[in-house]
């Protein structure tokens, strides 16, 4: 899954933390394996404080758009984290989605380059020992702030930068919305202990015509058309019965409504609710087409996938 930075930053940086829509399908999706390592393996990830990190002296609250002091140009050869605020609550644990906002400035002349999380704007991030988030915050607690220092990448042409990121706690890594009353026609779903759909499908007829319908109600922002939105999904074959792709057991899917996926998908999302889990039929027209059926590309298949929607990213207004 190819994922776009929403500023341009260093090669070993936030690149992979800011996930501001993936152009990728979910059939097409690598995705990795959920991080498994311990709570202590995720404290001990993060990197040392340094001369660089240090450095920075940080004016606002925490949950604000904050300032960064410094003498430029900053020499920044390495990562560095210094925690500003230890915050208070429960840490976050490995695979954990943790929702930040954050502040970044050019090292070298101090200009500020992004400020993002703060309005809706950045989706919630899964940490792991191995991920530059996890480097960066450790096993954050709600309400920590940290300063980050990350060297430029000359082949990149990225500049050096420096990061403020707040930590506003965890985010729910499944639907979390009222149950609904199920709807004749549709498969059936069980949900196991973390949240991870079987669809069991009916007897009759195949659906010709696309279809959607609430499972759980949530009450978050409304996903609209341009919106990055997070989702688990789980996709199901009507003509084979089969599995044939799914976000659990790897990570969240991150993508952009209306682009970068099949039709059906982005309808299925529009218009729906953060916390809600919607089924979904799409029948060829808005998945992968009409033709002869290939079970290596999906052409000609109706699908079903349930997806979870996790957390949205508001497109910038026109």
């Amino acid at each position: 899954m190819r994922t776009r930075s929403l500023v341009s930053l260093s090669a070993v940086a936030l690149s992979v933390v800011l996930l501001a829509g993936c152009t990728a399908t979910p059939s097409e999706s690598e995705g990795s394996p959920e991080p498994t390592a311990s709570a202590a393996d995720l404290c001990g990830a993060i990197v040392p404080s340094g001369a660089a990190s240090d450095a920075v002296t940080v004016d606002g609250e925490v949950g604000t758009e904050s300032t960064a002091t410094f003498e430029s140009p900053l020499e920044v050869t390495e990562l560095q984290s210094t925690t500003v605020d230890e915050g208070d609550g429960d840490p976050a644990e490995a695979g954990d989605l943790v929702s930040i906002a954050l502040t970044g400035f050019d090292a070298s002349t101090g200009e500020k380059l992004v400020a993002q999380g703060f309005e809706d704007d950045l989706l919630p991030q899964q940490i792991s020992p191995e991920s530059v988030l996890g480097q960066l915050l450790g096993c954050p607690k709600p309400g920590s702030r940290y300063v980050a220092t990350i060297p430029g990448d000359d082949s990149q042409g990225s500049p050096a930068q420096v990061y403020i990121i707040d930590v506003f706690g965890t985010a729910p890594a499944a639907a979390s919305g009222e149950a609904q009353d199920p709807v004749d026609g549709f498969p059936t779903v069980e949900l196991d202990s973390d949240g991870s759909p079987t669809v069991t499908l009916p007897e009759g007829d195949m659906p010709t015509e696309f279809a959607k319908a609430t499972l759980q109600k949530g009450d978050g922002a409304v996903v609209e058309t341009g919106d990055a939105v997070l989702v688990q999904y789980h996709g199901v074959s009507w003509n084979t019965g089969e599995v044939f792709d799914e976000s659990w057991g790897k990570q969240p899917f991150s993508f952009t409504v209306g682009s970068g996926v099949v039709q059906g998908f982005s309808d299925a999302v529009t218009g729906e609710t953060v916390g809600s889990q919607i089924i979904a039929i799409l029948p060829p027209s808005v998945a992968y087409g009409e033709g002869e059926i290939n079970e290596s590309d999906l052409t000609g298949q109706t699908l079903v996938f349930v997806i979870d929607i996790l957390g949205v990213a508001k497109a910038p207004a026109q």
